[in-house]
């Protein structure tokens, strides 16, 4: 089994600020911006649309349009979709990556992105700063995991792709490429049974990757996530018992091992 750690949702260059963690412990991640079809106010969370949160805590926001991938989060749209199911798209160099390196059926995608924790105002969710008070980790720009899917299925087939016509790897503008392709999860997660194959998650400090008093991208250090550990070449530093994964990527696909299925296992219980 490998474990892909798949980067998703707002970054400087895409939406320019972090994805919220709400004041209920929700890490709602943000599609990025897109020339798709679903817009921002088209989705919904707590009473709020997307595009009203994003307003409320980035003044600066003008984005209308936002591609929604991974889609793993049920219920976000205010005009639901009658037989939605989960899925997760991916296209060009980083499908072929993950061609690549064999990642197949059974493989798990923790899904992860820049967060920093919000509180209500009246007008609005604001981003706690360090004036507020509180710990680092209630102020900071963080790298935290909020999401996760166990491969059930790898669909390349155009025809099957469009099966899933609300998923914008289903639109014409992705079915053209042949490396185009959708994942599906399985039915139930096998590291635990009881729980479904894909999910998102709420807000936990072991699910944070970012290390306490670093910038975002340095991380706490675990032998697994070294980067002898992990596929091809990244650009990394794993010194003074931190490893770093700066720069914008999508995808760090690793080797299984015992301690890793240990901290899967952990951050999804």
């Amino acid at each position: 089994m490998k474990v892909i750690l798949s980067r998703k949702g707002f970054d400087k260059a895409n939406g320019g600020c972090a994805s919220p963690i709400l004041p209920n412990g929700t890490m709602l991640s943000l599609p990025i911006p897109s020339n798709d079809d679903v817009k921002f106010s088209d989705l919904q969370y707590g009473g709020k649309s997307y595009y009203d949160i994003i307003k409320s805590i980035n003044p600066n926001f003008s984005a209308e349009y936002c591609h929604l991938d991974p889609d793993i989060r049920e219920g976000i749209r205010k005009n639901a979709v009658s037989d939605w199911k989960p899925a997760f798209g991916q296209i060009g160099a980083a499908q072929g990556e993950l061609k690549n390196a064999g990642v197949d059926v059974g493989d798990i995608f923790l899904f992860f992105g820049w967060f920093r924790r919000v509180r209500e105002t009246e007008n609005g969710y604001k981003f706690i700063t360090r004036r507020h008070g509180g710990s680092f980790y209630d102020y900071a720009d963080l790298h935290a995991v909020y999401g996760y899917m166990q491969v059930g299925k790898i669909i390349t087939d155009k025809a099957e792709i469009e099966k899933y016509p609300w998923h914008p790897h289903a639109s014409a503008e992705h079915t053209r490429h042949k490396t185009n392709a959708l994942y599906i999860p399985a039915e139930k997660l096998s590291l635990n049974p009881k729980m479904p194959a894909f999910g998102t998650l709420d807000y936990r400090k072991d699910r944070v990757l970012t290390m306490e008093n670093k910038s975002r991208a340095v991380w706490n250090y675990y032998d697994f996530l070294a980067p002898d550990k992990v596929y091809g070449n990244r650009k990394n530093s794993a010194e003074n018992g931190r490893l770093f994964y700066g720069g914008i990527w999508q995808e760090l696909i690793v080797n299984e091992s015992d301690k890793l299925l240990e901290w899967v296992s952990k951050i999804l219980s």
